[in-house]
């Protein structure tokens, strides 16, 4: 049997859009906009300055997004697939899609256009769009990790505001390497959801139809984290 993943987030907005929007962003209000989202539980913000390449592939015209990024429940992820668990998960989700119009419609107040980047979507990849962040990458198995880990939920916003803390380099490149030689959720899905060529066939995958975790809960980002695993990676190269 096969369980709906996650449900739409119904529209929250309090406050429109401004008809003349502000694009640049005091460090002030900047520091407010982190405590805020601090307040409403999520643990980071990251931002993604999106390439004329990457608008013109998905067919976009805006290029300012904020990433608000929560943790995931451990306690939830290591529970077996079932519909408990999807509805569990979807409580969650739909709590901090909530808290997400909360901090659009601040930046509305403030002047700023602020609109969420719907996480259903199909026309645009919000993974792809984390990665313009320099902030994440995409692993072996699929999942978005960020430096914070592996169990992120995220939400996005697409903003008027031009001058955010962008980052120019992504210094997780590294982690392309250490999935290739490791291969632990390779191994251990439950679905055989690789294809020969080790690529994730997604039809198959029960992550987002049955609330499947395992192969975040095994790999070593999550059992570890981040900062540990790449130690240890960083050692193995300087042996060689």
């Amino acid at each position: 049997m096969r369980f709906r993943y996650h449900y739409p987030t119904p529209d929250n907005y309090e406050v429109e859009n401004p008809l003349e929007a502000s694009k640049l962003i005091s460090d002030d209000l900047l520091n407010d906009l982190n405590k805020i989202a601090s307040e409403n539980d999520f643990l980071n913000l990251s931002y993604s300055k999106l390439s004329d390449d990457f608008k013109k592939e998905w067919g976009i015209s805006w290029d300012n997004v904020i990433i608000l990024k929560y943790l995931m429940s451990e306690t939830v992820l290591k529970m077996p697939p079932s519909k408990e668990k999807c509805i569990l998960e979807d409580e969650e989700f739909q709590e901090f899609g909530v808290k997400t119009f909360k901090i659009a419609d601040f930046l509305r107040k403030n002047n700023f256009k602020a609109d969420l980047i719907h996480p259903l979507d199909d026309t645009i990849s919000l993974r792809a769009i984390a990665t313009q962040s320099n902030d994440a990458v995409i692993t072996r198995s699929n999942m978005c990790l960020f430096k914070e880990g592996l169990n992120i939920g995220f939400f996005m916003i697409k903003t008027s505001i031009e001058n955010l803390p962008f980052k120019n380099e992504n210094s997780m490149h590294w982690i392309k390497g250490y999935c290739s030689t490791c291969g632990i959720c390779i191994d251990r899905c439950p679905e055989n959801a690789f294809d020969e060529n080790e690529k994730l066939k997604r039809k198959i995958c029960t992550a987002h139809s049955e609330g499947c975790s395992i192969c975040m809960t095994i790999c070593p980002f999550f059992k570890q984290g981040y900062e540990k695993v790449k130690k240890r990676y960083d050692r193995k190269c300087h042996k060689k």
